[in-house]
């Protein structure tokens, strides 16, 4: 299967074990980039804008720098020391990463006919409860308590319409090539368990869109691609269309972001619909470049690391491992930490290939 090829962005064809590689380190570098500066009510637009040229960082072309010393202004999260440049030396632990070794653990052992009620178990038997959150840590609270799906994604969960699920999807996205809707289907099944309608639609679309990204001429065509495999008239979709048209429309990225922040306004830093179009606005305007994309994916704040992962997988898709740049891939070392049980110190090459055996299927 390592030889197989798809075709790729321009008139260019890349490996499909490249792309898959592509994907996982592309998750695993944007997620570390936004790690420390996760809290979007504190790090907004403007202060991460603000820190980076207080470190002489801009444009953004590098895992974020250390905070000056003795400036007090920007508190960055407390794992800040082992994913800023300079001191990364194989990948942070983060619930970004962890679903993806999940996910790809879930299709290992019950293949690509799972049911829902198999993702509950997975996550009892492999993911530790403090290692959740939000929507995941009320389904899991659920599922403890001796209730099934759907009931553990809407009996005292008030996060449904959040990330979590969609911080989910990519590996079937990356188990299903150039067939979004196998992959959003996917994706569904999985969701179901913990979120409901926009929080579900986040997370087909994600799968979709990293599906879409194996054979897309670029990023529009992925995210339009990605678009059809969820209802038109839900708020997900609205958003989405809203940030193409207003790129099309030749809109500047932050011009972009302060409308839809204006359009959102109220929904909290870590639900879906604000980071979707944030997430959006980093592939359009990245335009294919991996640095480019997951430094303005994070630069648009939110739930930057989540945000920061997916735009790093996708970006990765698109152009594959061999393409990104080595200052995003050489510190991680082909190790990644991880609390799934089982996991942690596994090699992010071995992880690929796993997943390529998947997409063989």
């Amino acid at each position: 299967m390592t030889s197989k090829t798809l075709a790729g962005t321009g008139s260019s064809t890349v490996d499909l074990a490249d792309r898959v590689l592509g994907g996982w380190l592309g998750r695993i570098a944007g997620n570390m980039l936004g790690k420390p500066v996760e809290r979007g009510d504190y790090w907004t637009r403007e202060r991460i804008d603000r820190y980076l040229r207080r470190a002489d960082a801009l444009p953004l072309t590098d895992y974020l720098p250390e905070p000056p010393d003795g400036d007090e202004e920007f508190e960055l999260r407390p794992e800040w020391r082992r994913c800023v440049r300079g001191r990364i030396h194989g990948s942070c632990r983060d619930d970004d990463v962890d679903y993806a070794i999940l996910g790809l653990h879930l299709l290992e052992t019950h293949g690509f006919a799972f049911s829902t009620e198999q993702v509950g178990d997975l996550w009892l038997l492999r993911l530790p409860y403090l290692q959740t959150f939000t929507a995941e840590r009320a389904a899991y609270r659920n599922l403890a308590s001796g209730l099934r799906p759907p009931l553990t994604a809407t009996y005292e969960n008030p996060y449904q319409d959040w990330i979590g699920a969609l911080i989910r999807a990519d590996v079937f996205g990356w188990t299903s090539p150039g067939d979004p809707r196998r992959a959003a289907a996917l994706a569904r099944r999985d969701a179901v368990l913990s979120h409901t309608g926009n929080g579900v639609y986040g997370s087909m679309w994600a799968a979709a869109l990293i599906a879409a990204a194996f054979t897309a001429a670029g990023p529009r065509d992925a995210v339009d691609t990605a678009l059809a495999v969820i209802p038109a008239s839900s708020r997900l979709a609205r958003t989405v269309r809203r940030v193409t048209s207003l790129h099309e429309a030749g809109l500047g990225w932050a011009d972009t972001l302060t409308t839809l922040t204006e359009e959102t306004a109220g929904l909290g830093w870590i639900h879906v619909v604000p980071n979707v179009a944030v997430l959006t606005a980093g592939l359009l305007y990245g335009e294919g470049d991996f640095t480019r994309t997951v430094a303005l994916t994070v630069r648009g704040g939110l739930d930057t690391d989540s945000n920061g992962a997916t735009a790093g997988s996708v970006a990765g898709v698109l152009c594959g491992a061999a393409a990104i740049p080595a200052q995003w891939t050489e510190p991680l070392a082909d190790r990644v930490s991880s609390a799934v049980f089982g996991f942690d110190g596994a090699r992010i090459s071995e992880l690929a290939a796993r997943t390529v055996e998947l997409a063989a299927q």
